[in-house]
C-alpha cells in the first residue's frame, strides 16, 4: 500500500529531520472518490505519525461539494498540507485552483497552470458577468448588481464562489485580487506568473526540491505556528483503498450510464423470461450500483424521466409491434436524456458521445430490425390452419370419378378427397376447401 521515494537529505552541516512526509496525489476530477481518498489517507498519515502531507495535483476541476470536502480536511487537519501541482504539463484548474489556495504552503512544477475557476451550475454554464478592466476591490463581491442575461441563482452562486475562495487567500496571505478574477472571469497563470503575482509560494521541479524549498517556513496549523522541517525526511506515497479505486469506477458517468442501462435490460429480458434468474440478479445488482453512483453525480432529472420514457416507449414497440412510431420516438427520447442526463459543464462529468451513439445505433438498427419482421410477417403465406391448407398443393394416390372421393398426398399426410371432375392418379390438385376430414379439391 506505501511505496517510499528517496528525498536527498540536507544541507551541509545539518542532520535530516525525523519523521516522514505523506504523500497524496489526486489525479484526474474532484468528485466523491476524490474526497474520501483524500479524508481516509490524510487520517492515516497523521495517525502514522507524518509532519507534513503533500497533496500532489492535477485535475481539470470537478463537483464544488467534493471540492469543498477536501479543504474542509486540509483546514481540520492537524499537520501542513503542501499543495503541488505536478508533473510538468500538469493543471489546477477549476476546483483544483480553491484547493491550491487552501494549502499551508502552495508550489507548483515549471509547465503547469492554475486558475479558469468559475462556478458551473447543474444545467449549464454560469454566464460570466461583465467586468471593468480594474481589478476588483476587496468588498465588490457582495455589492455587485446582476449583468444582463444572468438570474439570481446564477448570481448568488458567483459570489458565493467569490467569496470562499477571497477567503482562503487571506486565510494564506495570497493575491486575493487575482483569485476573485479567476472565479469571475476565468483568469489563469502559468507556474512562473503565479510565483511573480504570489498566487503560489514557489516553483518546484520536484518533490524534494518542494521540501527542502519549504523547509523553515513558519506555516499556520489551526490556530497555532508551525515552522517546517522537511529537509532529509522520507516521503511515503498513501494509495487508495479498494473502496475509493472502487467508487472511483462507478463514479465515473459513463460506468455510471452503462450499470443503469444493463440493470434496467437485465430485468426486462426477466420480466419476459420468467425464471431466467442471471438476468434478473445481474440487472437488479447493476441497478442498484448505477443509481448509487448516480446520487453521487451531477445529474439532470429531466434527463433521467426522458431516458425511462424512451425505454418504454421501446419495450412497448417491441410487445407490441407499430410500424414504428413507439419506437421512433423512444429512440429520440432515449438519446437526449442520455445527453442531458449529466452536467457536461463540469469538468470529466458527462456521458462520453461515442458511447451514447454506439448505443442508439444499436437500437435503431433493432427497431429496423423488428419492423422488418413485422412487415414480412404481414406479406407471409399461413404455414397452419385452413388458411395454410387452401394454397396446398398435392398428388392423387388413386384415379376419382366426377363427383367421387379418392386419397391425396398433401404435406406428406394421406386425406381424403372430393372432386367435381374425374382426375388420374398422379394428378396434381389444389385444396379449395375443406369439410371436416374431407378436402374439396380441383386440378392444380
Amino acid at each position: 500500500m506505501q511505496a517510499v521515494l528517496a528525498v536527498e537529505p540536507t544541507v551541509a552541516g545539518r542532520t535530516a529531520a525525523d519523521g516522514m512526509v505523506a504523500q497524496i496525489t489526486l489525479d484526474g476530477p474532484i468528485g466523491p472518490a476524490a474526497a474520501e481518498y483524500f479524508d481516509d489517507a490524510s487520517k492515516r498519515a497523521v495517525a502514522d505519525g507524518a509532519v507534513a502531507i503533500v497533496l500532489r495535483l492535477d485535475t481539470p476541476g470537478g463537483l464544488a461539494d467534493s471540492m469543498r470536502q477536501i479543504i474542509a480536511g486540509m483546514l481540520a487537519c492537524k499537520v501542513p498540507v503542501l499543495v503541488y501541482v505536478a508533473p510538468a504539463g500538469a493543471r489546477a484548474a477549476s476546483a483544483g485552483t480553491y484547493i491550491l489556495y487552501a494549502g499551508q504552503i502552495a508550489a507548483m512544477a515549471p509547465a503547469t497552470h492554475l486558475g479558469a475557476a468559475t462556478p458551473v451550475q447543474l444545467g449549464g454554464a454560469t454566464p460570466l458577468p461583465k467586468t471593468g478592466n480594474s481589478p476588483a476591490s476587496a468588498g465588490s463581491a457582495a455589492k455587485d448588481e446582476p449583468a444582463a442575461g444572468d438570474d439570481a441563482e446564477s448570481h448568488k452562486v458567483m459570489n458565493d464562489a467569490i467569496a470562499y475562495i477571497r477567503s482562503l487567500a487571506q486565510l494564506r496571505g495570497r493575491n486575493a485580487q487575482w483569485a476573485e478574477q479567476a472565479v469571475r472571469g476565468a483568469a489563469t497563470l502559468t507556474a512562473s506568473e503565479a510565483a511573480q503575482q504570489h498566487v503560489i509560494d514557489f516553483v518546484a521541479a520536484d518533490v524534494a526540491e518542494l521540501l527542502a524549498r519549504a523547509d523553515g517556513r513558519k506555516v499556520q496549523v489551526g490556530d497555532r505556528d508551525v515552522t517546517l522541517q522537511l529537509k532529509g525526511v522520507s516521503v511515503h506515497e498513501y494509495a487508495p483503498g479498494a473502496r475509493t479505486r472502487f467508487l472511483a469506477i462507478i463514479t465515473n458517468p459513463t460506468i455510471a450510464y452503462l450499470l443503469l442501462l444493463a440493470g434496467i435490460f437485465g430485468l426486462l429480458l426477466e420480466a419476459l423470461h420468467p425464471g431466467a434468474m442471471l438476468p434478473g440478479i445481474a440487472g437488479g445488482i447493476c441497478l442498484l450500483v448505477g443509481l448509487y453512483a448516480l446520487q453521487l453525480l451531477p445529474v439532470n432529472y429531466a434527463g433521467l424521466a426522458l431516458m425511462a420514457l424512451g425505454v418504454g416507449l421501446l419495450v412497448a414497440e417491441a410487445a407490441n409491434p407499430s410500424v414504428g412510431a413507439f419506437g421512433v420516438g423512444g429512440l429520440v427520447a432515449f438519446v437526449v436524456g442520455s445527453v442531458m442526463l449529466m452536467n457536461t459543464g463540469v469538468p470529466g462529468y458527462g456521458v462520453n458521445l461515442g458511447v451514447i451513439a454506439g448505443i442508439a445505433m444499436g437500437t435503431a438498427a433493432l427497431l429496423a430490425l423488428i419492423v422488418w419482421l413485422v412487415f414480412r410477417s404481414r406479406r407471409a403465406h399461413p404455414v397452419t390452419g385452413d388458411s395454410a391448407m387452401l394454397v396446398d398443393t398435392g398428388e392423387l394416390l388413386e384415379p376419382v370419378e366426377a363427383g367421387g372421393e379418392a386419397w391425396m398426398l398433401v404435406r406428406g399426410e394421406r386425406w381424403r378427397v372430393h372432386s367435381d371432375i374425374a382426375l388420374p392418379a398422379g394428378a396434381r390438385v389444389r385444396v379449395v376447401s375443406r369439410q371436416g376430414l374431407l378436402l374439396q379439391v380441383e386440378p392444380a
